[in-house]
């Protein structure tokens, strides 16, 4: 059954016009009336899960649902998992935000690292923000997720530090240096608490950004003797943790 993001407030008997970008998507699909769809709002909370619907109504900008049942089910990562990446050229960064989010991570936030080859500001950085967290809730559609995660806006690394956010999650850094732990030696010692995983850009982080992650709590891990691109790094790491 096709399945459409719809951040409004769903209720079980109520009859819905869609939001203009689900109703755009179910157009899209050539659907009519009397076929049924699956919605989900996007947000944890009462009641979490997903949503059947059946198609009552479609005009030219516009379609018309009724809500007819609820399940409580949700497809989350048993770790919360926090990705701090760098952010890649072109295409990449999207790519990356696309398979993590199947992956199951929990947020984003782009990281502006000083070999980072995009440089976002203003209008720039809002629009290429909104444009990441629009293609992870299509790939929620797409994976079968019913909490899209959130992508934050960039920052550079000490701006997340002195934010403080995260305090209670384990902090590991991707790194190159010698004497690094398998990042399957450091999870298991962490048990379920959340984990920030932090990743640079093409070229990596700088020697002074991985030493300041590693004052800050970052404990630096490996994902073997391979050189990884900036954006197949923490997708490896992403699924590893999904598979355990």
């Amino acid at each position: 059954m096709p399945r459409f993001y719809c951040p409004v407030e769903l209720r079980v008997g109520a009859a819905l016009d869609l939001p203009p970008e689900a109703a755009r998507h179910v157009q899209v699909f050539r659907m009519q009336p009397g076929e049924h769809i699956t919605l989900f709002n996007g947000v944890a909370g009462s009641p979490a899960g997903e949503y059947d619907a059946t198609i009552v109504q479609m005009g030219r900008s516009h379609v018309t649902v009724q809500i007819e049942g609820h399940t409580a089910i949700e497809r989350e990562a048993a770790r919360a998992v926090h990705l701090l990446a760098g952010i890649t050229a072109g295409e990449r960064m999207e790519w990356l935000v696309e398979k993590a989010t199947e992956l199951g991570v929990a947020s984003i936030t782009p990281l502006e690292a000083e070999r980072s080859v995009t440089r976002l500001k203003g209008d720039r950085a809002t629009k290429r923000q909104e444009r990441w967290q629009a293609i992870a809730a299509s790939a929620c559609e797409q994976c079968g997720r019913n909490q899209v995660p959130r992508i934050h806006a960039p920052v550079d690394l000490v701006q997340w530090i002195k934010a403080g956010g995260l305090a209670d999650a384990q902090r590991l850094v991707l790194s190159l240096a010698d004497g690094t732990q398998p990042l399957a030696q450091a999870v298991q010692q962490a048990g379920a608490q959340p984990l920030v995983f932090l990743s640079g850009p093409e070229g990596g982080l700088s020697p002074a950004e991985e030493a300041l992650a590693r004052g800050n709590g970052f404990a630096p891990v490996t994902l073997g003797p391979r050189v990884l691109r900036a954006e197949t790094a923490p997708l490896a790491a992403l699924g590893y943790l999904a598979a355990l």
